[in-house]
């Protein structure tokens, strides 16, 4: 069983900072790339930011330049800086991972974080 668990969601002030954080567990053999979606009520789920084990880093083009994708291979963790908060921000945040167990490699999603942004 692969388990990936959020945490850090809540209510934050516009132009606020949030920090989610996202870890795996389970029997892991390794972990490829990590990254962050989210979902807003009504709309498609669409990329927040992706790493690569190396530490490539892909963001979403209404992010860039105000999250920060991290990871830390060791803890098998993956971390969101969200800073300047925008009510657009607003949405339900997943962790995904691509995880090799068994000799599969499989996409993995956590339960969700809400993080809403308040004016």
């Amino acid at each position: 069983q692969v388990q990936l668990v959020e945490s850090g969601g809540g209510l934050v002030q516009a132009g606020g900072s949030r920090r989610l954080s996202c870890a795996a567990s389970g029997r892991i053999f390794s972990i490829n790339a990590m990254g962050w979606y989210r979902q807003a009520p009504g709309k498609q789920r669409e990329l927040v930011a992706t790493i690569t084990t190396g530490g490539g880093t892909k963001y979403g083009d209404s992010v860039g330049g105000r999250f920060t994708i991290s990871r830390d291979n060791a803890k098998n963790m993956v971390y969101l800086q969200m800073n300047s908060l925008k009510l657009e921000d607003t949405a339900v945040y997943y962790c995904n991972a691509l995880i090799l167990r068994d000799s599969i490699l499989r996409t993995y999603w956590g339960q969700g974080t809400q993080v809403t942004v308040s004016s």
